[in-house]
């Protein structure tokens, strides 16, 4: 079911969200694809005849996975946001770092990650989070042996892939401050031709939870915003929150980046601390996957919790 915007100021000041979607609209898959049925609401798309459909696909993101627990324990998270995974059925699978506690190791990967969230390994595009880097074997050795060239298409734990009309980019927020990487970045966004922009990666520069504000991402922002991109995901702390958009210096900004932080995929949640200004929504102790919905020009996305529950609803969103 086609997600319904909150109604809210933005939807009238803000250009890049659409027209609410109207009774009857609806995603139908036909032929293998998620098509988007717009039922009545006016087409951001220029150029596209009356009645036509968008081509889209559902991705799923979560962050913050796998504790050292297996289904046995009744407590145990992973194990039931896994089966959400498999509900949905994505095109792909994203994953905001932390992917396996405590140390990242290899034998926990396989011992706990790999019966549960292993499962859409074949299609899941990974990131590392700082509990990656704790491999008492090395930094990241336990991350990299697990997913091999899933995580390391290029030998690098950055990346970018992309899917339709979007250009996916995933960021090693551990070495966000190194050159290499932010060249890299330049020259990846430089490159993209897609219309459509999304970047991940594990600390967010914008949180009102217990880690906080981690300013490191702060130049990848405003790169991201000088190539138009449309969406950041993070994780690191362990709730639920969804941002207006806003430009790098947390200043409400119609044509700013959307931010989502999804870090409820399994670890023990984290306490709302402090509201950050533009945070439109915050949940904590509400653990679940982030379904996305992207079409050829926008996207939007649900909160499902691990009782199959929708727990909060984003407007929709068109690409700039």
């Amino acid at each position: 079911m086609t997600p319904t915007p909150h109604a809210r100021k933005p939807l009238v000041r803000n250009a890049r969200i659409t027209v609410p979607v109207a009774a009857g609209a609806a995603l139908a898959l036909i032929g293998g694809a998620l098509l988007w049925s717009p039922g009545g609401r006016a087409d951001a798309a220029t150029g596209r005849a009356a009645g036509a459909k968008a081509a889209g696909f559902t991705a799923v993101a979560a962050g913050d996975i796998a504790e050292q627990c297996t289904a046995s324990s009744s407590s145990c998270v992973h194990p039931k946001t896994a089966a959400l995974v498999k509900k949905i059925n994505p095109a792909f699978v994203m994953t905001m770092g932390d992917n396996q506690y405590d140390d990242a190791r290899l034998k926990d990967f396989q011992k706990y990650y790999d019966k549960t969230w292993g499962a859409f390994k074949d299609k899941t595009h990974p990131i590392a989070g700082n509990h990656e880097t704790y491999d008492p074997d090395g930094a990241l050795k336990g991350y990299k042996s697990y997913f091999g060239s899933i995580a390391y298409p290029k030998g690098k734990p950055y990346y970018s892939f992309d899917h339709q009309n979007w250009h996916f980019i995933a960021l090693d927020s551990n070495s966000l401050d190194k050159s290499e990487q932010i060249n890299w970045l330049k020259a990846d966004l430089a490159a993209n031709s897609k219309k459509c922009v999304a970047a991940y990666w594990h600390h967010p520069l914008y949180s009102s939870g217990e880690h906080g504000n981690d300013p490191v991402s702060r130049p990848v922002w405003k790169m991201l915003l000088d190539a138009k991109a449309e969406l950041v995901l993070n994780g690191h702390d362990h709730h639920y929150e969804r941002f207006a958009p806003q430009n790098a210096d947390g200043k409400a900004d119609p044509n700013g980046l959307v931010e989502l932080v999804g870090g409820m995929g399994g670890a023990n949640p984290y306490k709302i601390e402090e509201v950050q200004p533009n945070s439109e929504k915050r949940l904590t102790k509400t653990f679940g996957v982030v379904k996305l919905n992207f079409t050829d020009d926008g996207y939007s996305w649900e909160l499902i919790g691990t009782d199959g529950k929708t727990k909060d609803t984003s407007p929709s969103y068109t690409c700039r």
